[in-house]
């Protein structure tokens, strides 16, 4: 077993506690104001502000720091419109028998359906692929560990990072979403994650009337 190489810990920032407060709450009141979007502007969005977002999304924590994630940033439209075709020839077949009644249920509030017209309109879509296991020079594999956490934690900072920046989003998860290694020509060893769609909200955008649920119903503290 070889031995780890330590380094100093370096740009952490420490604040008193009046100042950590402020800072708390005033990410909080920017966070509450992201909506997931389903209606976009195709209006284009600069390259550099993506690549930006995407350096944030890799530096989360990953399982054995082995930062299992590749984002596809497509903006071509044919592939847009290819990746549309694939995605809602899954989502008719989800809609029409594949969902259970009770999760269909759970979504008539949020209007959803078959049609996903925001895979062409938005100007970038977000293929996010979960790298399973490594495959070295010669071949060979490695594992991965902790895959879907990590890349769960990398997706969650894309989705900040993009938001902060003044961008809106929507996380579109077609099953299965095999299609998106076809089409994107990625290897085996990954799998799709999810699809997240980026853009300016239209002028018309409109969002489901639903609330979040409040602190004590989803935190407990021990202490």
């Amino acid at each position: 077993m070889s031995t780890p190489r330590l380094v100093p810990l370096m740009g952490y920032q420490e604040y008193p506690v009046a100042e950590m407060r402020r800072r708390a709450a005033a990410f909080y009141d920017e966070m509450r104001r992201r909506r997931t979007v389903r209606h976009f502007s195709a209006r284009p969005v600069p390259r550099d502000v993506i690549e930006q977002c995407l350096r944030t999304a890799g530096t989360a924590p990953s399982g054995a720091n082995r930062q299992p994630w590749h984002f596809v940033v497509v903006g071509d439209p044919a592939l847009k419109r290819e990746i549309r075709v694939a995605a809602e020839r899954e989502e008719r077949e989800f809609y029409a028998g594949r969902a259970t009644d009770e999760w269909l249920e759970a979504l008539a509030p949020l209007g959803t359906d078959e049609h996903k017209p925001f895979l062409e309109t938005a100007p970038y879509l977000i293929a996010v692929f979960a790298e399973r296991y490594l495959v070295a020079a010669d071949g060979s594999r490695r594992a991965n560990y902790y895959v879907s956490e990590s890349v769960g934690l990398a997706t969650g900072l894309l989705v900040v990072a993009l938001h902060h920046a003044g961008l809106a989003t929507l996380t579109h998860t077609p099953s299965p979403m095999g299609f998106l290694n076809e089409i994107l020509h990625r290897p085996e060893n990954e799998r799709p994650f999810v699809l997240l769609v980026v853009g300016y909200p239209s002028a018309n955008a409109v969002v489901p009337d639903i609330a979040r649920k409040p602190l004590e119903t989803i935190a407990s503290f021990a202490c």
